[in-house]
């Protein structure tokens, strides 16, 4: 008679659970983190068509068909760095009100452009960038998604440039000024240079400087 060998704990498990994971596999949210990094450096740096998937796997030291096994496609990874810059934003701006009252409006309109220039211009500051210069390679539902992250964005702003409006510190309509404030820090992006240009709590400054009026 053959002897019949039971199997370890171990093994039971391994036989009724899902099988181990890869190496690539235990990585993947580490590796997905590395694409969007690369991606959105090198978008930002040569553009969204003069880049090619192979480009961005050299860059993070992947086989060139690997980055379709995190993103379907090109296109889908583009979108995924908005998103993500989008969302860092988002947190960076809700983080930079907290301890701000409501009634505090030009502390709040300091924080606010300190925190969109940190977006722009801070360290890893590729995502956000890319946005502002690529959206037209996105398709119709991309587009929709990035239109609602950055209405929540926006929305933050509105409040507190109307209580500025109310109490005489802002003279233009708050929908206007909205546009051209954002409109402004926005442009940063294209001269702004931190060996030779002023610090962020500089540019802070200026812009309260120019759009609002002591009262």
């Amino acid at each position: 008679m053959t002897a019949v060998v039971s199997p370890s704990h171990e093994e039971h498990k391994r036989a009724r659970g899902r099988p181990p994971k890869t190496e690539d596999e235990r990585d993947d949210g580490n590796r997905r983190h590395q694409l969007l990094t690369a991606a959105a450096r090198l978008f930002r740096r040569q553009g969204f068509d003069a880049t090619s998937t192979r480009d961005i796997a050299a860059a993070v030291g992947m086989h060139s068909g690997s980055p379709f096994y995190h993103f379907k496609t090109k296109d889908a990874l583009l979108c995924a760095v908005m998103e993500e810059g989008m969302h860092a934003a988002i947190a960076r701006q809700t983080k930079a009100l907290r301890g701000v009252q409501a009634d505090q409006p030009l502390g709040q309109i300091r924080r606010l452009i300190r925190a969109h220039f940190e977006t722009l211009l801070g360290p890893g500051n590729d995502f956000v960038p890319v946005m502002l210069y690529e959206h037209r390679s996105l398709n119709p539902g991309q587009r929709a998604l990035l239109a609602a992250l950055q209405a929540d964005y926006e929305a933050a702003w509105t409040p507190v440039l109307e209580a500025l409006h109310a109490s005489g510190h802002l003279r233009a309509p708050v929908k206007l000024s909205r546009l051209f404030i954002l409109g402004a820090l926005n442009w940063s992006v294209q001269w702004f240079d931190r060996k030779k240009s002023a610090s962020l709590d500089e540019l802070t400054d200026a812009v309260v400087a120019l759009f609002l009026k002591e009262c």
